[in-house]
């Protein structure tokens, strides 16, 4: 892996203190995701964030599954977390699950009751939400709050034997029901959920909630810096009562950051199962998905993710990145590491009706102008070929140097051809060009006679390999409702585009995931889903030239 991120933030700072001032000796840090859907861009700024953070104080990473509710999770998803995190560069330290403390949550939670910090309520959820109150209204006591210890024990402990129904009963944190901050007001710590558990199966029926379990977890494991986006901000006096009172004794720090937003791009894993159930996607690697698999699939290498979550930095304020910002980082990572070729997606073909019928040339072609240590390449050459429609026009504009009537123009890498006739099939569109060539003015002989002002690529239609292409825009057309009500219908009916055209013929061999620059028409990644070995599938990854500026 490259050179990492040596610029300062806020949490580097803390970092720095803790460990000046004797805290911490060793740093440690995790990366916590719920097994309930696949990863995608903003959990890849929270990866590189804590193994980056860990590593450059020769600290640690564990990779930690916050596996508490059973009704949304699967190993799928495990696996599929497991292999994001390798392929972005990265290897952790250990591998936890939270249902490993299963049984020493219920005994911190049996702590809990003991202490008189922990009861059984019976109320129903809708009851416990008006009882909550509201952010100018103190909350109510529950009429089960002062149940006994000797009851809540027992209550407790039928409820882990599956005696009640789901929702029948929860165990609940006694804290303060008037706190101003809701989270305070007797949260929810376990609820019933007759579930089987991907990993503990039916063991349990009860299981912890998130904000019980997560700083258990952190504790359990030595986490000296628990890192969260800012959502969790509100919730760290609860993360701090629940270490504090179930007397662990670890005590790690939480400290957020602002999440990762990108226009024109669902940052939710709830959103984005939605749009795979609803098969608006092929998919969680769908190349238009945000998730990692998606980017995997689309083309994107990790070395570009990695440089533009460090680009982004680590602040305290949530804002918005242009989507065009990873565009960029993408075409600076494949400049020098894509080798060029050419490719038609809307194929016009040409005949060259003054070279000699049965002949083929090669033509020697440089693999990267950039790199020459990348070689070169021998491409055919012949009567017949092909060319992309928009590089003909019946009648031009002005200032069209490409191929009409009376125009000539170079073949790139081959000869300058003259346009002098074309056939229309009975729809009126053009379905043949007639050209004539002009062999002095082979490419690489110094040919200075006159000069054209139009370059255009080509492939030779005898050789050349038949290609899907596959051509992307943003999957979401506005920014979405506060509310997410209606994200589904703001969905790009156009975010795809797919076209059969053709490729040189050595593309016959490229394989899954190799990435090229198709002259003009931008950077393309090898499906690795639907290429077959008699057709490739090409995704493009980015187009060529982008507006945006970095700084």
């Amino acid at each position: 892996m490259e050179e990492k991120n040596t610029s300062s933030n806020f949490i580097k700072n803390i970092v720095i203190e803790d460990l000046e001032s004797g805290k911490h000796k060793e740093i440690i840090t995790r990366f916590p995701p719920e097994p309930n859907g696949y990863l995608h861009i903003g959990h890849a700024k929270s990866i590189v964030l804590n193994f980056e953070l860990a590593d450059e104080f020769k600290g640690k990473t564990n990779l930690r599954f916050d596996d508490t509710n059973p009704v949304k999770e699967d190993t799928e998803y495990v696996e599929s977390i497991e292999e994001d995190v390798r392929w972005l560069g990265f290897e952790w330290e250990n591998l936890h699950f939270a249902s490993s403390y299963f049984e020493e949550m219920y005994n911190r939670a049996v702590h809990l009751i003991k202490k008189g910090k922990a009861y059984v309520c019976d109320l129903s959820g809708d009851e416990i939400k008006e009882y909550r109150g509201t952010l100018t209204k103190p909350g109510k006591e529950s009429p089960y709050r002062n149940r006994t210890v000797e009851e809540n024990i027992d209550l407790f402990e039928r409820m882990r034997k599956g005696e009640f129904k789901d929702g029948e009963k929860v165990l609940r944190a006694k804290i303060d029901m008037a706190s101003p901050n809701i989270n305070m007001r007797d949260p929810i710590i376990y609820r019933i959920a007759h579930a089987s558990h991907h990993k503990t199966g039916d063991k349990w029926c009860i299981y912890p909630m998130y904000d019980f379990a997560h700083p258990i977890e952190d504790a359990i494991e030595g986490i000296t810096h628990s890192i969260c986006t800012l959502e969790f901000e509100d919730h760290r006096p609860l993360y701090d009562w629940v270490v504090n009172e179930c007397e662990m004794e670890s005590k790690p720090r939480q400290i957020e950051f602002a999440r990762l937003n990108i226009t024109n791009t669902v940052m939710s894993k709830r959103k984005l199962k939605a749009l795979v159930d609803a098969k608006v996607v092929d998919g969680w690697d769908d190349p238009r998905m945000p998730t990692i698999a998606g980017l995997r699939r689309k083309g994107y290498t990790p070395e570009a993710i990695r440089n533009f979550c460090r680009e982004i930095g680590v602040a305290k304020s949530n804002s918005t990145v242009d989507s065009q910002m990873l565009e960029h980082f993408i075409r600076e990572d494949l400049q020098m590491k894509a080798p060029r070729t050419m490719s038609i997606l809307k194929p016009l073909k040409v005949v060259i009706t003054n070279y000699p019928e049965n002949q083929v040339e090669m033509f020697t072609v440089e693999n990267n102008p950039d790199d020459p240590g990348m070689g070169t390449r021998e491409v055919p050459f012949s009567r017949e070929i092909y060319i992309e429609q928009d590089d003909f026009m019946e009648v031009p504009p002005k200032k069209y140097f490409r191929l009409f009537p009376g125009n000539e123009v170079r073949l790139k890498s081959a000869y300058f051809i003259k346009c002098n006739d074309f056939v229309k099939d009975e729809a009126g569109n053009v379905v043949e060009v007639h050209c004539t060539y002009d062999p002095e003015t082979k490419s690489g002989s110094g040919f200075t006679g006159r000069k054209v002002k139009g370059t255009i690529h080509w492939v030779d239609a005898n050789s050349a390999v038949s290609a899907e292409f596959r051509l992307f825009e943003p999957l979401i057309l506005d920014e979405e409702d506060e509310d997410g009500k209606t994200f589904l219908e703001q969905v790009n009916p156009n975010s795809m585009e797919v076209l059969q055209g053709f490729v040189e013929p050595q593309m016959k061999n490229a394989k899954p995931q190799e990435k090229f620059q198709f002259f003009r028409h931008g950077y393309f990644n090898v499906d690795p889903k639907y290429t077959t070995p008699e057709k490739p599938v090409f995704n493009r990854i980015v187009s060529l030239k982008s507006s945006f500026k970095i700084g």
